[in-house]
């Protein structure tokens, strides 16, 4: 009898980092890579070289051997720009500090660009071209970039195939000057398809009274990635519902102060538990 079901993951982590093509290509590209769940600011975090970049940068996820996606993060130098490039990974970024502008296209006669400055959401699409320029002389651009990399090596296993796959996705993008503009479609009352969102902390939302008194809630469908987002907001001295998920999820406050509690999903709350501060 040959069984056909899912392998289970080793126990050791270092192992289980020796044997993951997700792993090597951290290796192979000598990125600095953080391991750690929590950050008091986003602005400080400490970054090395990234030739694939053009800058600065870093990858970031937790201890934990079943990711589903990790985090970039990214300094453009002022006046800098980062190097074209696309790959077989989804990818959504979010401006921490600067302004400047992202090219995208999928064929070379094609190209389009769109500003963007502090507190923009958008996303490129599935293996499209593009290149980040920062538009101020004495300023950095820095931006955070969640991505599912890690489950697309693992499945591919072939770094060619993932930065060189000759395969443009154009039922995921178009060319039409409308689509990086920050136009949307409203569906279902709050989910938003849109491809980016000029400022986030701002945004419209709107009430899900499921997930606590008052709070609001927009969730976001963005370039039919699988990946998905939403932005949520709670009154004053109230708190969202408890709740558990696998891990993956990238929490980054935009606006406000408070704090999350968090525990083992096997025992009691009282079991372990972290408080973690947050603005």
């Amino acid at each position: 009898m040959v069984d056909l079901r899912e392998a289970e993951l080793p126990d050791k982590m270092d192992f289980f980092e020796s044997t993951d093509p997700y792993f090597d290509w951290i290796a192979n590209e000598g990125i600095k890579r953080i391991v750690d769940f929590a950050f008091e600011d986003l602005d400080t975090v400490e970054l090395g070289p990234w030739e694939r970049k053009g800058g600065k940068g870093a990858v970031v996820h937790i201890d934990n051997a079943h990711l589903r996606n990790d985090m970039h993060v990214v300094d453009i130098d002022p006046g800098g720009k980062s190097e074209p490039e696309h790959h077989m990974y989804e990818i959504s970024f979010y401006i921490v500090e600067g302004r400047g502008a992202t090219t995208v296209w999928m064929d070379e006669g094609n190209k389009q660009t769109f500003e963007w400055g502090a507190g923009a959401l958008f996303t490129v699409p599935l293996n499209a071209w593009y290149q980040h320029f920062n538009g101020t002389g004495d300023q950095k651009a820095r931006y955070i970039a969640t991505t599912n990399a890690p489950p697309m090596m693992r499945l591919f296993r072939d770094e060619n195939m993932m930065f060189n796959c000759p395969t443009m996705f154009h039922s995921r993008y178009s060319a039409d000057e409308d689509f990086f503009s920050g136009n949307g479609t409203l569906y279902n009352k709050r989910v938003w398809d849109t491809n980016f969102i000029p400022n986030a902390p701002d945004m419209a939302l709107y009430g899900w009274k499921e997930r606590g008194a008052g709070g609001v809630n927009i969730s976001l469908r963005m370039g039919k990635n699988d990946m998905g987002n939403h932005i949520s907001e709670f009154p004053v001295g109230t708190y969202k519902k408890g709740h558990r998920h696998g891990p993956g999820a990238h929490v980054i406050i935009v606006k406000g102060m408070g704090y999350s509690l968090l525990w083992p999903s096997h025992g009691s709350p009282h079991d372990g538990m972290e408080r973690v501060d947050w603005k």
